[in-house]
């Protein structure tokens, strides 16, 4: 399934597409060996309250999600391999997106966002 994710208050695209990773298998599998993700392209891990950056390839940043889908944390530039977050227990899923968006888009903690099935 693919979702399109914008900001509450201007509907603002955070992810134009992303894939939801809902399963056991998905979620362990994330994008670990994958490729980059293209501009726009995400991944939202549910449930998730935390990740690690184990057999990854290139940064991303990480949207930590509330259930009712506010922000709840946000990291900038996770490394490869080395990268890690901190455990978000008011998070209900975690949005992987190419380095460099949470910056570009103005995404803080506090924010609301909206999610649309494509």
């Amino acid at each position: 399934m693919w979702v399109r994710i914008s900001t509450a208050d201007g509907g603002k695209a955070v992810a134009n597409r992303a894939r939801v990773a809902d399963t056991f298998w998905g979620r362990l599998r994330g994008l670990m060996l994958a490729p980059p993700l293209p501009p726009g392209e995400g991944l939202l891990l549910e449930p998730c309250t935390s990740v690690h950056m184990l057999f990854m390839r290139f940064p991303i940043d990480v949207v930590f999600l509330a259930a009712d889908l506010r922000v709840v944390a946000c990291y900038h530039s996770l490394r490869p391999w080395v990268g890690l977050s901190g455990w978000h227990r008011d998070a209900a899923k975690a949005l992987e997106l190419p380095a460099g968006t949470l910056i570009a888009a103005g995404i803080v903690p506090g924010m609301q966002f909206t999610l649309e099935r494509l």
